[in-house]
């Protein structure tokens, strides 16, 4: 049986928690350099979070070198394939058995429900080990066609030193997209997370030691972009920096990576997906894909399906069933209560940026259909209410910037190709949709949309099969399946010639 879990249940494993703020470096944890640390207001009700290291580049600095020597010496990248599987899976089992503390220090770090946390946020994380693991002991070389005299062997072989730097939205989920291929692979990892999300990288990489993973692959250093993220990007002995963040700063780990060693860089970076309504599709159906690919998780979704681009005869009705379906099943409220589905934003510096574009949209004609409002202000933490703007283009703000709240901007279209435009008139190409009972149009459509993923009358349907990132502005490199162990290695020839 389930467990029954309860708002007082949660208040006690919050009241017994006792998070570890330090890096973890070559298999230990270790305050700052200089002893600097930093605390966060917690999202849920805006008091003190708890004491987290501050680094800077020195601290850097002996991540990469407790890497470098672990990938230097073998210890992991030498291992025979099935031990390195059998500590990976071990792993992935420690995750579980963890998982409610783990899921508590998300809900801590980042606001969101705790049974999402628990059951969607942790579960991830350790299914995403567990997939790379059961990958490693499957990854096969190449002999390439060559003369009779001749034999040629092409290795897929490790890069070396990998920094990753991971978002504050699904810190969980994202680590593991990135450290299951990279380790797998036979990398050692720094980890950079965000300033707001530190807590469950700390103790991901603490849990990986004790199912055995080699002191040194896995470090983990936190503290602010500028002074942690930066260095790590520009360090002369790091081979590949994986980030997920704003497009931004994807811009500026380029331009580090170039300043630097050359070094790889894959990016996933930003969205503002299109979801396209024509007037045959099932609406109820619409309108539960937009209002759950829009408002989950407080709309902090790379990929959330901010543009409902909808044929005009059905607009309104559709927006009636948006709200309703908003208002009857997805229920925002603290996050340690079982039943909430939408907790806090992040932080009371990006519930502004939210609120502030939504005043800038109105002060441009958008108008406001429900919602998309400051809540629970008695709680003191950074709410808003999932909300919907219409009478909207495709050049409103709200339609162009990537808001990362509960906003969604609905844009009226007649034709089919008035929609594809609107759909790629965009400088993102994260994912995208289209509903419609024509599968005929369908196909034409979703081949049409310049996006990574393009689901077909569903919305944010995924498993680790499918590799996911974007086009344009929205990044290169792919996370999930097994193509994202390939942007981890290299291929190396080495020919050898008879007689």
């Amino acid at each position: 049986m389930s467990k029954a879990y309860t708002r007082d249940y949660w208040e006690e494993v919050l009241t017994a928690l006792e998070p570890e703020g330090r890096h973890f470096i070559d298999g230990e944890h270790r305050a700052a350099a200089t002893g600097e640390t930093f605390t966060r207001p917690r999202p849920m009700d805006g008091k003190p979070g708890p004491t987290v290291s501050r680094g800077r580049a020195a601290d850097i600095d002996a991540a990469v070198k407790s890497a470098r020597t672990a990938f230097e010496s073998g210890v992991w990248r030498k291992k025979e394939p099935l031990e390195k599987k059998k500590i990976m899976l071990k792993w992935a089992d420690l995750i579980r058995t963890h998982g409610e503390e783990l899921a508590m220090l998300e809900t801590l770090d980042v606001g969101k429900p705790i049974m999402a946390s628990l059951n969607v946020d942790v579960r991830l994380c350790a299914d995403g080990i567990q997939f790379y693991g059961e990958m490693i002991d499957k990854l096969y070389d190449e002999i390439a066609p060559t003369g009779p005299n001749a034999r040629a062997l092409v290795r897929k072989v490790p890069l070396g030193v990998i920094g990753v730097i991971t978002p504050w939205n699904y810190p969980m989920i994202i680590d593991a997209w990135k450290l299951g291929p990279a380790i797998a692979a036979g990398n050692s990892v720094v980890l950079k997370p965000a300033e707001q999300s530190s807590l469950t990288a700390i103790r991901l990489a603490s849990l990986a030691v004790e199912a055995g993973l080699p002191a040194g692959v896995f470090n983990v250093v936190t503290g602010y972009g500028e002074e942690t993220g930066k260095p790590l990007a520009l360090h002369m002995d790091v081979d590949m920096i994986a980030f997920t963040g704003s497009t931004e700063v994807g811009k500026l780990i380029m331009g580090y990576a170039a300043q630097s060693n050359v070094k790889r860089v894959a990016l996933e970076l930003g969205g503002k997906s299109p979801l396209v309504v024509f007037e045959d599709a099932d609406l109820d159906a619409a309108a539960s894909a937009v209002a759950w690919g829009c408002f989950y998780n407080s709309g902090e979704t790379c990929h959330a399906s901010t543009r409902l681009i909808v044929q005009r005869s059905v607009r309104d009705v559709l927006i009636a069933k948006i709200e309703a379906v908003t208002k009857s099943d997805i229920a925002l409220g603290h996050p340690l209560e079982p039943a909430t589905q939408i907790g806090a934003l992040i932080e009371e510096a990006h519930m502004d940026k939210v609120l502030a574009l939504i005043a800038a949209g109105e002060k441009e004609g958008a108008r406001r259909a429900f919602g998309a409002e400051r809540v629970m202000t008695e709680t003191g933490g950074f709410y808003v209410s999932p909300g919907v703007f219409v009478d909207m283009t495709n050049d409103m703000s709200l339609a162009r910037q990537e808001i990362f709240g509960p906003v969604l901007a609905a844009i009226a279209f007649d034709t089919e190709e008035e929609a594809l435009r609107i759909a790629n008139d965009t400088i993102y190409g994260l994912a995208g949709a289209v509903f419609t009972k024509d599968m005929d149009r369908a196909h034409r459509f979703s081949e049409a949309i310049h996006a990574g993923t393009v689901w077909i009358n569903t919305y944010d349907m995924s498993n680790f099969a499918t590799p996911f990132g974007g086009f344009k502005q929205s990044g290169f490199g792919r996370d999930r399946s097994v193509h994202a162990i390939d942007k981890y290695c290299d291929y190396k020839t080495i020919w050898q010639q008879f007689g």
